[in-house]
C-alpha cells in the first residue's frame, strides 16, 4: 500500500512539473521566482515530496486551473 501511495506522490510532482513546462520555463528557479514561491519547497513539489493542500492549490492558482483539472489524468 505504501508504494501504491508514494507513487502517486510522485506522479502529481510530475504533474507540476509538466505545467511549468506547458507555462514555458524550464528552470524551476526561474519559475518559483517569478510566481512568488520558495525555490526550494517548489523543487521539493516536482520531486514528490510530500506536499500541503495549500501549496497544492497554490500552484493551481498560478496555472489556474481547478483541482479537478490537476488530477483529470491522475488515478
Amino acid at each position: 500500500m505504501e508504494n501504491k501511495t508514494e507513487d502517486r506522490i510522485k506522479i502529481i510532482g510530475e504533474r507540476i512539473r509538466q505545467l511549468r513546462f506547458k507555462a514555458g520555463y524550464t528552470s524551476y528557479e526561474t519559475f518559483a521566482h517569478d510566481k512568488g514561491v520558495d525555490r526550494k519547497n517548489y523543487w521539493r513539489l516536482e520531486k514528490g515530496a510530500n506536499c500541503t493542500l495549500k501549496s497544492l492549490m497554490k500552484i493551481c492558482d498560478i496555472h489556474d486551473i481547478s483541482l479537478k483539472e490537476f488530477f483529470k489524468d491522475i488515478e
